[in-house]
């Protein structure tokens, strides 16, 4: 299959220097790893934030590494977590004397070295703390998980805990407020057709012509079931019924992050929002803001998601603080 590459064992270590080279103000790689971190990286007074995972999901994570959110990200290979020593080096480049929070999605392999990492920190007296993003409604255990994945809504973890962090607050109050974001925020997708691992150099599952695979994970797991193609708004209808089923969002204000998955146009993502837009008004839930673009891919995978996040005052006001990131600027 055709892809804009040169050696495919190369990708994650170009694309990394990509990024540096398009955002130097933002970002610096450390040598030897494939982490970016700060351009200032160790920030002075504040606690440090570290996320990361398997490659080929861009933005995420680099792209959200700069003032307000994260100070580091750990680039695993594609679809493939990070190793230990690669966290361990992320959190040694970016911790101060506050410590380090570490933002974990829920695979197995994440969490495994995420949590060897932490250990190997502590024993060099870094103070280290992790959580683990569990947003995604469709399964409860899937290819590479026990319990649900963790998926686009990692995002918005990083926004509001980086948020957090920025106003110089201590690592169990940075942890506290993840772990309120990460209680009140749920997603689902669906996937229109398949991605293309570099290495592999064809689709990691097939589909239909009139098919889709729903509640689908970002590394090409199978989700809930397949079906053929529906509209727009009887897909959206199914997601956020799900989501709903799940947390009572009655009388709430909500955010809404509405994620590309790589190859479906914006255009079809806007149609997407209106539908979740008239479906929370029907509900009598308020929207306080909407996010409509491209957060967590899946290399070229077509298809969306959609997250909600329930909102109390202090979420709202860390959601609206400053951030500065190659992905993702002031809300």
């Amino acid at each position: 299959m055709k892809k804009v590459i040169n050696n495919p064992n190369n990708v994650v270590d170009e694309l990394l220097m990509g990024m540096v080279y398009a955002h130097p103000d933002h970002v610096r790689k450390l040598d030897g790893f494939e982490v970016l971190v700060r351009k200032n990286s160790p920030v002075e007074g504040k606690v440090a934030l570290v996320s990361g995972g398997g490659s080929g999901h861009e933005p995420s994570h680099g792209g959200f590494v700069g003032k307000g959110m994260l100070d580091g990200a750990v680039a695993g290979a594609v679809f493939t977590s990070p190793t230990p020593d690669q966290v361990f080096e992320a959190v040694k480049a970016v911790t101060g004397p506050k410590g380090c929070l570490l933002i974990v999605k829920n695979y197995t392999g994440d969490i495994m070295n995420f949590e060897m990492a932490k250990e190997m920190a502590e024993a060099e007296d870094l103070k280290v703390d992790y959580v683990v993003v569990n947003d995604d409604v469709a399964v409860e255990d899937s290819t590479w998980t026990t319990g649900r994945r963790g998926i686009a809504g990692t995002v918005l973890v990083h926004k509001i805990a980086g948020a957090k962090a920025e106003t110089g607050a201590e690592l169990p109050e940075v942890k506290a407020v993840a772990e309120k974001v990460i209680k009140n925020v749920r997603s689902m997708g669906l996937a229109l057709s398949p991605c293309i691992v570099p290495a592999a150099g064809k689709p990691n599952f097939t589909l239909g012509e009139d098919e889709m695979e729903v509640g689908m994970g970002i590394h090409g797991e199978p989700g809930t079931h397949r079906e053929s193609l529906k509209s727009a708004d009887e897909m959206v209808d199914h997601l956020v019924g799900k989501i709903l089923a799940d947390i009572d969002y009655t009388g709430s204000e909500v955010v809404v992050l509405v994620n590309g998955l790589a190859s479906t146009p914006l255009m079809e993502l806007y149609i997407v929002n209106k539908r979740v837009h008239e479906i929370l008004a029907e509900k009598g839930i308020k929207v306080y803001k909407s996010m409509v673009g491209e957060y967590m891919t899946s290399l070229e995978m077509a298809g969306f998601s959609v997250t909600l996040l329930k909102l109390d005052d202090e979420l709202k006001e860390l959601f609206d603080a400053p951030a500065d990131t190659p992905a993702l600027k002031s809300l």
